[in-house]
This record gives structure tokens, sequence and C-alpha cells, in this order.
């Protein structure tokens, strides 16, 4: 290093240090004003651009849907118009049942309302039994639809905000006319669904007024009018709030003193068109984020620049104190952190001891809340079986109630084969496998299930396969995982109106097993094979049925899934390696 003193300033600094530093800031922030104006610029039209696209997307979805809403209920009046029982009961006056014709068409058909009226415009029939006896004799829909051969579509205005959407045709007989056939079509659900848009969207038509719109008060106004009106915040001030910037592009339209960006499309019916107004909040959050990165860049950049400048300007004594300074303090920190870490590792020690008997006792507990939940079945079957041979031996059926002690026997067998098979959670091992038909299993299973699936009303369907479909596996554990399923579906039905369980056998490349409940679905699937888990109150279960199902099934070289199903409920499938022509030769 040069030993020759450098020239400072009063202030400590080099000379010609001050212009450079003001020269690089300078330099720095007009860079940055440029990127960051550049930027905002060329992001908000490539995000609007992508905004009014997405705008116009759901435009032609709208429209797609109000127009097939329109042309599904236009052919509903020259249906009805021919229908024999109407034609029947306008000819003989007599309307008893005709009420109730019109909503059986009603529930086929999705329409709003249906109004049979008569030659005088009175309500005969309505969907709406409140509007019988009413009177549409000046109502357009009725004398309209006299006046020609054709379905007449109209557009009432109702007594509160917004419009009724009808179609109407005549009803003859031998060229006379005896009655009018009015369909409403629902339009109205559509408002509810563009409600809970961030969009303001409105339906006008030919002539320009409101018919459909996201705020109440535009309709039945001509759109110039309405975007003027003004109301306390609603959908439409939320849609709007915060749309004007002072670096975006000129926007399309005002609402109520608001920019907004507007896309309109034709609605191919009766010259209707449909118009969105976007805010552009959304362009606002995604501009305004990347500009904050690139702000951010430049202060760090500007930071590290000053860094650079200013450390040519501290002096080499100052240096070689400081230097000194953090090498003592150092050599304590060191001192101090390897007196830490002896303390640490005799603490170490001592927790690796209160671990290991925590281990050993949670061990035990799962073992034992595991025996309590295997033995649980088996206990219930013969609690039932002996109550059977009790009540046979009472009726002098011997040999009857023999046959339930056989099974009680069986059962008792069972206990002892599930209390062997937990020595698996210690060790696995397949000493106990053997070829198994899955049928019989599912067979075996429904059996042991069969106290609780007569204590209720559930409807149990069972598809399975003529061929065997044979695995290798151990028969009682097999059992067992088809025992728990079937009791898990059991528990979600509970609070089914129409319970139903599906067992499923298939036989491909993997034999599968599937059971599909109608219940009320799983809600935490990532945690549905954990052990303790449960949705169950307390004293209804522990929590281990799934677990050591799966546990059973990986060590049979299979596994066990679970999902939702579309329609509701919840489907297990327990998939096992099947056993081929190889496999049962060598057995």
């Amino acid at each position: 290093m040069d030993a020759t003193p450098r020239q400072t300033d009063p202030e400590g600094h080099e000379p010609g240090i001050t212009w450079r530093v003001k020269l690089v800031v300078a330099l720095l922030l007009a860079l940055a004003i440029a990127v960051v104006l550049g930027t905002n610029r060329w992001l908000s039209e490539r995000f609007t651009e992508v905004t009014r696209n997405r705008a116009e997307l759901r435009l032609a979805l709208y429209s797609g849907n109000m127009i097939s809403e329109l042309q599904r209920n236009s052919v509903v009046p020259l249906l009805l118009a021919r229908d024999p029982e109407l034609i029947g009961a306008l000819e003989r006056k007599q309307y008893a049942t005709t009420s109730a014709r019109l909503i059986s068409f009603q529930a086929e058909i999705g329409a709003a309302s249906i109004l049979l009226l008569d030659r005088e415009g009175r309500v005969v029939g309505a969907t709406n039994r409140t509007q019988l006896g009413e009177s549409y004799r000046n109502a357009p829909q009725f004398i309209e639809a006299q006046r020609v051969n054709d379905t007449i579509f109209s557009v009432a205005p109702r007594e509160a905000f917004g419009f009724d959407f009808t179609y109407s045709r005549a009803i003859r007989s031998e060229n006379q006319v005896i009655g009018v056939i009015v369909v409403a079509v629902d339009l109205v659900k559509y408002e509810r669904a563009w409600a809970g848009l961030q969009d303001a969207v409105l339906v006008t038509d030919s002539e320009g007024k409101v018919l459909l719109a996201t705020e109440p008060r535009w309709r039945g106004l001509p759109l110039s009018e309405a975007l003027v009106a003004r109301d306390a915040p609603s959908a439409i001030r939320r849609a709007l709030q915060g749309a004007a910037d002072w670096a975006q592009a000129p926007p399309d339209a005002y609402v109520a003193g608001e920019a907004v960006m507007k896309t309109e499309t034709r609605v191919a019916f009766r010259g209707w068109r449909m118009i969105t107004f976007t805010a552009y909040d959304s362009v606002r959050e995604k501009v305004n984020g990347v500009l904050a990165l690139e702000i951010m860049g430049f202060a760090i950049l500007l930071a590290v620049t000053f860094y650079m400048l200013s450390r040519r300007a501290w002096s080499q004594s100052v240096s070689l104190q400081r230097e000194s300074a953090e090498l003592r303090q150092l050599n304590a920190r060191l001192q101090r952190e390897i007196a830490e870490r002896e303390k640490v590792q005799k603490n170490l020690e001592v927790a690796e001891l209160t671990l290991a008997q925590s281990s050993k006792l949670a061990a035990l507990g799962e073992m034992s809340a595991a025996v309590s939940h295997e033995l649980n079945q088996p206990l219930a079957a013969m609690k039932t079986y002996l109550a059977g041979a009790r009540l046979l031996l009472q009726r002098k059926r011997p040999d009857e109630a023999l046959s339930s002690f056989q099974r009680i026997d069986d059962l008792i067998d069972r206990m002892g084969a599930i209390t062997r098979q937990l020595k698996s959670y210690a060790r696995k091992g397949g000493e106990a496998f053997e070829p198994v038909d899955m049928r019989a299993s599912v067979s075996n299973a429904l059996a042991m299930m069969e106290p609780q699936l007569k204590a209720r009303i559930v409807r149990i369907t069972r598809s399975v396969p003529r061929a065997p479909v044979m695995v290798m596996a151990d028969r009682v554990r097999l059992e067992q995982v088809i025992i728990n399923l079937l009791r898990n579906a059991l528990d979600a039905t509970k609070e089914s109106r129409a319970p139903q369980i599906d067992l499923m056998l298939s036989a491909g490349e993997t034999a599968t097993l599937t059971v599909r409940d109608n219940g009320h679905g799983i809600k935490e699937l990532e945690n549905v094979f954990e052990p303790f888990y449960t949705t169950k109150k307390p004293g209804e279960g522990v929590g281990l049925g799934l677990a050591i199902s799966s546990g059973i099934v990986t060590d049979l070289g299979g596994r066990l899934t679970a999902r939702n199903a579309e329609g509701g409920g919840a489907v297990f499938e327990m998939q096992l390696p099947i056993l081929d022509g190889q496999a049962k030769a060598a057995e």
C-alpha cells in the first residue's frame, strides 16, 4: 500500500470524492426515473390489453348463456299451445287440474313461471297459484298473442325496478282463440350471477334502454342517463374505485365520474347489446408491484454505490484500530460460544435420554390403542351372536344355536390372530402370507359387519368378477382392512337420507377394491391416514382404523388411497399386486 499520506478536506474526505458522489447519484436518479416511467407505460398498456381480452371473453360467455336461455324457452309456448288437455280444459272451462299440469311442465322445462289465460284474459291456470283469477286483459302479452299465429316476445316493466320477459302464444280451436299461454323467462338470475363480479354489467335493448344491470337503479333508464346516476357505495362503487391513474392511457368511459374500461358486444336477439365496465384496479396492482421491485432495486444499487464511494475516505489508522477491536471482540465471543456449546452438549445428552423414554411410552400407548381398536369389531359381533344363541336356546332350537357358537369360536380365533398380527408394528415379515381370493375376503368382511349393517337401513351394492381374484396376502389382516373401510363408510353415512355403500372389485394389472359412500366426504385428505386423526366425537373412535389399514396394505406390497367423489361422499381404493400364474405354480 502507498505510504504517502492522502490530501483530505477538513471533514476527512479526499479531494474529488464529493463531486463524483453527486454525479453518480444524479445519473442513478435520472436512470431510475426513466426506467420507472417507461416500465409503467409499457406494463400499463400490456396489462390493460390482457384485462380487455378477458372482459371480451366474459361477455361472449354471458351473451351465449342468455341467448341459450331465451331460445330454450321460445319453443315452450308452441308446445303447450298444442297440448290436448289444456285445449280441452279451455273448451270445457274446467280448470281443476290445469295448474298442477303447468307445474309439472315447469319442473321439466325450467321456465320461471307459466300462465294459462282464457279468452277474456283471466288467469285460469298458473304455476304460482296466487295468480289465479288475475286479469291480463290489457296486458301486451295477451293482446298481441291474439293478433298473430306465432309466438310473441314481450318486455313489460315490473311494479318495482326491473322487467318481466315473457313468450306468449294464442291457443286456438277450430280457428278460434280460446286462450293464451304465457311463459316467463328468468333472466334475473344472470343479474344475480353478475352481481358477484367486480365488473359492472348491463344489457340494453335496440333503443338503448337498460333492461338488465348489476346496479338496480340503472334498469329502465337510457344508457346515457344510467351512467350519470349515482348511488350509495355498492357493487359498482367497489368495481370502479381507484380507476383513475396519472400514468395510464385515457379511459374508455366515465361511470358516476369514475374512469373505466368499456367492453361492448352485440347480443343476437332483437338488437340487444351487452356492455361491461371494468375498473383499472387489477392493472394498477400488477404494474405497481413491478414498479416497487424496480424502485427497491435502484435503492439498493444507490446504497451500494454510496458504500463503495465512501469507503475510500476511511483513514488507515481508524481501520487498524477497528480491526484490533473486532479481533478482541471476536476472541471474547469465541470463548463464550465454546462455553455455550459445552453446556448445550450436556443438555442434548439429557434430552436424548428423555426422548428415548418418551418414544417408548408413545409406542406403548399406540399399541394399546391399536389392540382396543382392532378387537372392538369381533367383540361386538360376539355379543350379537351370544344374544342370538340365547334366544335360540330359549326357543329350543339347539342346532341353530350351535352354529352361533361355532361363529363365536371363529371370532375367538380371529382375535388371537389379530393380537399376533399387531407384532408387525415392531417387525415386518411375510411368514403368514398365502394365496387369498379377494372375493372371499369381501364376503367374510360383510359377514363380520352383519350386526352393524342390520342395525341401520343401508343400501349395499357389491360388484365382483366371476373369476377368482388371487393375491398373496395375510387373510386376517386383509379382511381387517376391508372391515375398517366398511366401518368408516357406515360412520360417514350416519347423517345421509339414503345411505349407500358401493363395493367394486376388479382385476387387471393389480387387484383393486373400491369402497364408496355418499356421506359427508373428507375435509383434510392429507391427514386422513395419520394416526389418531379422527372427525368423530369423543368416545366414538381413536383415529387408528385408517392408519392401521394403510400400514397393513403397505406391508402387503400395495397402496391405500382416498379421495372425494364428484357427487359427494368419499372413495377409498386399495390396490394389491395380483398373483400371476408363476406365483401360483411356485405355491
